[in-house]
């Protein structure tokens, strides 16, 4: 699980991650996402193996939220911890437990780049992290490695509604971009991070008109009663604002907090006629993708 050797500390936007060669056959041809649980995958594509938001913790175990709020896994990660593959880098929407949890803070290699929010950066920093890439809604990180090469822009994200949103950790989605040798785009990933339905959204297809696939945070998270992240009737309504060409809901059915299940968001799919853009994934499921060979080169 280790990175190589990066430079050292919290590093502003705007700036590129250079990632060491490590001689990994490097395609843009064909990719995956592998579901590990929650909000957690593994992505393989372009040369690069990226690791999102990671929770593995077990059934039973508990995670804190703050404000004296609980909540007790009822699913079991797909993998463990220790059979990650070697990673190039963490891609985490915010710093709740069920996003980076206590076996994450203790095993993950501490030189190990992580891409976040400033909040959840300083944070990571306080507990040993030294290499961190905090991202402002909008702003923009390139990532090298060898002659690959990846675009990271952060989302707009709300994890509550109001002023109840000061009291959470601020969040971020995800746009990555993997541009070909000849600057054009061959594949181009959203991942919603926790957020609700919200007007910001309306932005995301305004500014990329051609997203190929979506991870859809779901769950219908309720804390005191108060909805923190999207069910399935909002799931489906991002699907129509964001447009890309496959979603693929994650972030659900994982934690007692969880409180739409997937047959919410699978009723209102085949309610909306959005069947067959809409791919689903069991923990431990991998989803393969394919780009025509005249957008890989």
């Amino acid at each position: 699980m280790t990175s190589g050797q990066v430079s050292s500390g919290q590093v502003s936007s705007g700036q590129e991650l250079v990632l060491p060669n490590q001689h990994r056959t490097s395609t843009l041809e064909q990719g995956s996402i592998f579901f590990v649980g929650t909000a957690t995958v593994i992505l393989r594509y372009g040369g690069f193996t990226i690791l999102t938001d990671p929770n593995f913790l077990h059934q039973g175990d508990h995670v804190h939220l703050g404000y004296g709020l609980k909540s007790a896994r009822v699913t079991n990660p797909a993998i463990e911890i220790e059979e990650l593959p070697p990673l190039d880098f963490v891609l985490l929407s915010h710093l709740h437990d069920d996003h980076f949890d206590r076996i994450a803070e203790h095993k993950l290699d501490k030189d190990l780049p992580i891409v976040t929010t400033g909040h959840s950066a300083t944070a990571l920093k306080h507990k040993g992290f030294r290499l961190s890439y905090a991202l402002k809604t909008w702003e923009t990180l390139t990532v090298t490695k060898g002659e690959s090469l990846l675009r990271i822009t952060a989302m707009p994200g709300q994890h509550a509604p109001g002023l109840l949103s000061a009291m959470l950790p601020p969040v971020m989605g995800s746009m990555l971009e993997f541009p070909t040798p000849s600057g054009k785009t061959a594949f181009r990933l959203y991942i919603s991070g926790d957020t609700l339905l919200n007007n910001q959204l309306r932005e995301i297809p305004k500014r990329y008109s051609e997203i190929d696939l979506a991870l859809l945070h779901l769950g219908g998270t309720r804390a005191f009663g108060i909805m923190l992240t999207m069910d399935g009737k909002q799931g489906v309504e991002a699907i129509k604002i964001i447009a890309p060409k496959t979603a693929i809901p994650i972030h659900f059915n994982d934690y007692t907090v969880f409180k739409s299940p997937l047959e919410d968001f699978i009723e209102a799919v085949k309610a909306a006629g959005l069947e067959q853009q809409v791919k689903y994934l069991a923990h431990g499921e991998t989803y393969t993708f394919d780009i025509p060979p005249e957008r890989s080169r």
